[in-house]
């Protein structure tokens, strides 16, 4: 079950962080894809201040957070 909310927040996290970043999403694959990596991304970085979130929706917030940084960083890296 929890293999289930993992999958279903980094979904709606990539699609949420799509529609902040570029205005639409990636798809299932690609939503669920882009916020799981988000997730790990969003946890990392919220280590480093400190920073812990709790429950779903702390989960989800962090991994909005972290899949806007990777859109980010992969959107700097396609300009050069």
């Amino acid at each position: 079950m929890h293999f289930l909310w993992f999958i279903i927040i980094g979904g709606v996290a990539g699609w949420i962080a799509g529609q902040i970043m570029k205005g639409r999403g990636f798809g299932l694959l690609g939503n669920i894809i882009v916020g799981i990596i988000g997730g790990i991304l969003g946890g990392w970085v919220f280590g480093l201040f400190g920073i812990t979130a709790g429950g779903i929706l702390g989960s989800l917030f962090t991994a909005v957070v972290g899949a806007v940084i990777l859109l980010w960083i992969v959107g700097m890296i396609k300009k050069k």
